[in-house]
């Protein structure tokens, strides 16, 4: 992996993003393990609409799992979760090919 991590901007975003390639495949990375509602769903639309096809993948760090956004978008991207050890998660979002592209990301709240 690359471990040089470029900060990048992207529209909506309240927290800074990064991204870094690992061979041919480009991350986008954020953290809104501090943020409170809406913060992490409103950054997560903003990065998954980077997640163009299977080249990009975002990474998104939290406090705990985001539930209100998983059951809005899984179905429409591949999804890793990793626990970390300091009690954080780490989401790994994959682009789905034929389903991520019907995904709706301008909906940034959560009701969930």
């Amino acid at each position: 992996m690359s471990e040089i991590k470029q900060e990048i901007a992207v529209d909506g975003a309240t927290v800074p993003f990064y991204t870094y390639k690992d061979g041919d495949v480009e991350y986008f990375e954020f953290d809104t393990s501090r943020c409170g509602p809406p913060e992490p769903m409103v950054n997560a639309m903003a990065g998954l609409k980077l997640v163009t096809d299977s080249g990009k993948k975002l990474v998104m760090i939290n406090h705990k799992k985001p539930m209100g956004l998983l059951n809005k978008i899984g179905e429409n991207f591949d999804i890793e979760v990793e626990n970390l050890a300091d009690g954080r998660v780490k989401l790994l979002f994959s682009f789905k090919d034929g389903k991520s592209q019907e995904a709706d990301l301008t909906q940034t709240s959560c009701h969930g």
